[in-house]
């Protein structure tokens, strides 16, 4: 007489018993990806993918909206001078994940200097970029996702 009935049932019950042991699937990690409130300003920032890296564009604002024909003024190559603020990328090649992207680029447009940059999620509704000239020359601004 085969065993092969005999197995089944208890194979299935071991089946049950690793699938129970497993953990549950986590929530997805929160992402960067999306509209946030800047904390200068009442800046409307869309961050977004590019490539394997993260940028960000300015989408819009209290200044933007009042006057949409502003221009990236203080840019020090005279050429660029003349595009438009808003939908401009003035943050690009942050990479890394799981909460924290590091070695991007920020171009400050009242200013016309540019910095180097890293995003940090402090939770699924707040975002924080930093901007060193210069290591620990940096500056931390919050941002509040826009829903």
């Amino acid at each position: 007489m085969s065993n092969a009935p005999r197995r089944a049932p208890a194979l299935l019950a071991l089946g049950a018993l690793v699938t129970l042991a497993l953990p549950a699937p986590s929530a997805a990690a929160p992402s960067p990806l999306g509209r946030w409130a800047t904390a200068e300003r009442g800046g409307v920032v869309e961050i977004f993918a590019c490539g394997a890296a993260l940028c960000g564009k300015i989408a819009g604002g209290p200044e933007l909206d009042a006057h949409p024909d502003l221009r990236d003024i203080h840019n020090p190559d005279p050429a660029q001078r003349s595009r438009l603020l808003k939908g401009l990328v003035f943050m690009s090649g942050f990479t890394g994940g799981a909460g924290q992207w590091n070695g991007g680029k920020i171009y400050r447009a009242t200013n016309g200097k540019s910095y180097t940059g890293s995003l940090a999620l402090a939770g699924a509704d707040m975002l924080k970029l930093t901007g060193c000239i210069v290591s620990p020359l940096c500056q931390t601004q919050t941002w509040r996702r826009i829903k």
